[in-house]
């Protein structure tokens, strides 16, 4: 009897830790960038998947920080997970009072899917190639000015400081709460260029209101094939790939990282889902919570480093 009491409990405590309630899927950055587009396609695959309602929560703010700070502290119960980018593995260098252990904190759920950054500038901008605007800067340091989809730690913002250090320039930064506002901002006139994920931008360059100067992965970006790379035109080696994962709090059940990371590997290997994200500019990764979490813990290791030789303060 003693035992049968036993197994009961822990089989309501089992049940208590995977709860079947609404998922909050947060977002640390506003509505309309890359992030919340791939949340928001996760939430609606993910949910009819499950049976069960998903809610995209944007909570911008300090370079994605925010939002991860709200899910390192929820129940560990699968109702709280995080859509993080790769801006994530240089938080806990960037933001040395962080409320949150960038890994230890959290449970690596999977790697959805990856994407370069590139550099805009607007259709009728004088600054044809990278070429251009690098002379344009150089001749005038700290006269041009950029926009970044968040600042400190987000990739973006990261990227533009080393690209400045690789290619000896310097441009006044601006950071928005998320791309959206940064786009708008270019198309305004308001900025020069602007640093963005391919899967932020790419509607906007299909439409023709802004144009592509380079992208900064290794190899051009399939969907924008007449993009050249930094690396091929101005600055050989260099890369810098953003990606774009889900975390849950640590502590997370693995009956439920194992139910939710067969979940998103299924909607990962969906047709319709690829044909999205490729449209997006998006490259889907997939594959276990343990190869995510070797990512996470490569790029930190990574990103940390160039933020202390960088001297990299929040803004």
């Amino acid at each position: 009897m003693a035992l049968a009491g036993a197994l009961t409990a822990l089989a309501a405590t089992a049940q208590a830790q995977r709860s079947t309630g609404p998922i909050s899927l947060y977002v640390g950055f506003a509505a309309g960038g890359p992030a919340d587009t791939l949340a928001r396609i996760m939430a609606e695959q993910l949910g009819a998947r499950l049976g069960r309602s998903v809610v995209v929560q944007n909570k911008p703010g300090a370079g994605g920080t925010v939002a991860a700070a709200q899910v390192a502290k929820a129940d560990a119960d699968g109702t709280s997970l995080l859509l993080v980018s790769s801006g994530h593995a240089g938080a806990s260098a960037l933001y040395l009072n962080l409320p949150f252990d960038g890994q230890k904190d959290f449970a690596a759920v999977i790697a959805l899917a990856q994407t370069p950054i590139v550099i805009l500038v607007k259709a009728d901008s004088p600054y044809r190639t990278m070429a251009d605007l690098l002379a344009a800067a150089r001749a005038a340091p700290g006269k041009l000015n950029f926009g970044t989809g968040g600042g400190g730690a987000t990739l973006t913002a990261m990227a533009a400081v080393l690209l400045q250090r690789e290619l000896d320039f310097k441009a006044e930064a601006i950071n928005f709460r998320g791309s959206g506002p940064a786009n708008l901002a270019l198309m305004a006139g308001q900025i020069d260029f602007q640093f963005d994920t391919v899967s932020g931008a790419i509607g906007l360059l299909s439409g023709g209101t802004l144009r592509a100067l380079a992208v900064t992965s290794p190899q051009r970006s399939a969907v924008l094939p007449d993009v050249p790379t930094i690396a091929e035109t101005v600055k050989p080696g260099f890369d810098v790939t953003g990606w774009f994962g889900i975390l849950g709090p640590a502590g997370l059940g693995a009956a439920t990282v194992d139910e939710l990371n067969r979940t998103f590997n299924a909607i990962l290997a969906d047709k319709g889902t690829r044909e999205r994200l490729a449209g997006l500019g998006l490259d889907p990764i997939g594959g276990t919570p343990k190869q995510f979490a070797d990512l996470l813990a490569s790029e930190t290791a990574r990103w940390g480093g160039i933020i202390r030789d960088l001297g990299l303060k929040p803004d």
